[in-house]
């Protein structure tokens, strides 16, 4: 893991400034499993299941099987899922916009109605770990929103997955992963039910398939590698560092980084993460190619550093820092907010935006599954009242057609 110091311009800004390559290989035979399942439905969807996903048994898993296999997972794991499930539930609930009815002038009625989209798909990685923890995060706060329909996707689901799909509410799951699923989603097949939004992480041909959909078929954002960055001049060492590992261990390309004023911290990280990463090995390749520590020459140079990145991640010392990290996917405060409870148990989402898109939105939450519209209504009077505004408006910009639309409404309504 690399020290770097904030005066180096040139490294970096090589460093920081790097996009998530987007491999053309990927982006083809992502397009053409997209292109073949939209057109052949169940055929292709099944062929690419079973050379892919090594799928030998049915694409549908059943709520029977759901339950049946739910009895092997170990008590203390179901009684984690249904706490994790509550606490991901309780946050949601709040999140959902709330309808409104307002009159800006008396006579003119503006109403904000709420209503969640009629049906969602939520994916779920199948590779290296099971992820009962991207269900519960992806479905839940679609259930909470109202949604009726909620259809889950994961490749090799297994007993934990099947019981947080139980736990969150999912309408139906399906034994199928990567592009072959994301189009199945996006336009229905057979078998697989058409959403409106799909959301969730997954690998790159996931994210290709995704944005190859997206002009058809809503989804929560383009999402790259996970990252993290933990900005400290009093943190302990061997605490940044385990935050470090752990964030790395999710995937190769996987991005670390620690910001700090303090050089002796910065030595202090660098052999903390030197002296625990034996233990996971995982982690090595993602700290090798895409770790790093920043010493930077004051907290506003660290702070604005970190704005500049806007990571998935950001972990701060103080709440007088937090304050100031506004470009985050989420902010964890203090020594003892571990990221890797975020991951898993503290209600917050973890799904959330990477590659600098903290810039502009936060994490998946329960807004994201409703439909936001305005309802208008104006009466004699409040024609009366606006109608000249709009009018002087449309000429003004050289629309005869609108002028006419208000002024034949005002002169029947008088």
């Amino acid at each position: 893991m690399r020290v770097i110091e904030s005066s180096n311009r040139r490294a970096l800004s090589a460093f920081i400034e790097r996009s998530p390559a987007r491999d053309p290989v990927v982006a083809r035979r992502a397009a053409r499993i997209v292109a073949r399942v939209r057109a052949h439905g169940d055929t292709a969807l099944r062929a690419y299941a079973r050379r892919l996903d090594g799928l030998t048994g049915n694409l549908v898993v059943t709520e029977r099987e759901m339950r049946r296999e739910m009895r092997s997972v170990p008590g203390d794991v179901r009684h984690a899922i249904a706490v994790a499930a509550r606490n991901v539930r309780r946050i949601a609930s709040r999140q959902v916009p709330r309808g409104w009815t307002d009159e800006p002038l008396p006579g003119v009625r503006i109403e904000q109605r709420v209503t969640p989209l009629d049906r969602v798909g939520c994916y779920v990685p199948g590779g290296r770990y099971p992820l009962p923890s991207s269900l519960l995060m992806t479905a839940i706060p679609a259930v909470e929103a109202g949604v009726r329909e909620v259809v889950a996707v994961c490749p090799k689901p297994d007993a934990t997955v099947m019981c947080a799909a139980l736990e969150a509410g999912v309408t139906s799951l399906f034994r199928i992963g990567g592009s072959h699923a994301i189009a199945a989603l996006a336009y229905g097949t057979e078998t697989v039910p058409r959403v409106d939004k799909i959301v969730g992480p997954g690998n790159a041909y996931v994210a290709a398939a995704k944005s190859l959909v997206a002009s058809d078929c809503a989804i929560d954002f383009f999402a790259g590698p996970s990252e993290i960055l933990v900005l400290s001049t009093t943190g302990r060492a061997d605490w940044i560092a385990a935050d470090l590992i752990a964030q790395a261990e999710h995937d190769p390309d996987a991005r670390a980084i620690a910001i700090t004023p303090r050089r002796r911290l910065a030595g202090q990280i660098e052999r903390a993460v030197a002296r625990r990463l034996p233990s996971v090995a995982a982690a090595a390749a993602a700290l090798d190619r895409h770790g790093a520590i920043v010493v930077t020459r004051t907290l506003d140079e660290a702070i604005e550093l970190s704005q500049r990145i806007a990571p998935e991640h950001a972990v701060c010392d103080t709440p007088a820092v937090a304050r100031r990290l506004t470009r985050a996917g989420t902010v964890f405060v203090g020594g003892l907010s571990a990221q890797a409870l975020g991951d898993y148990a503290t209600g917050s989402n973890h799904v959330l935006p990477t590659s600098g898109a903290a810039r502009f939105r936060g994490g998946l939450s329960a807004g994201d599954f409703v439909r936001v519209t305005s309802v208008q209504r104006v009466s004699r009077g409040g024609l009366r009242a606006i109608g000249p505004v709009a009018v002087t408006l449309a000429e003004a910009e050289g629309l005869r057609g609108h002028a006419e639309s208000i002024r034949i409404r005002m002169g029947g309504a008088s």
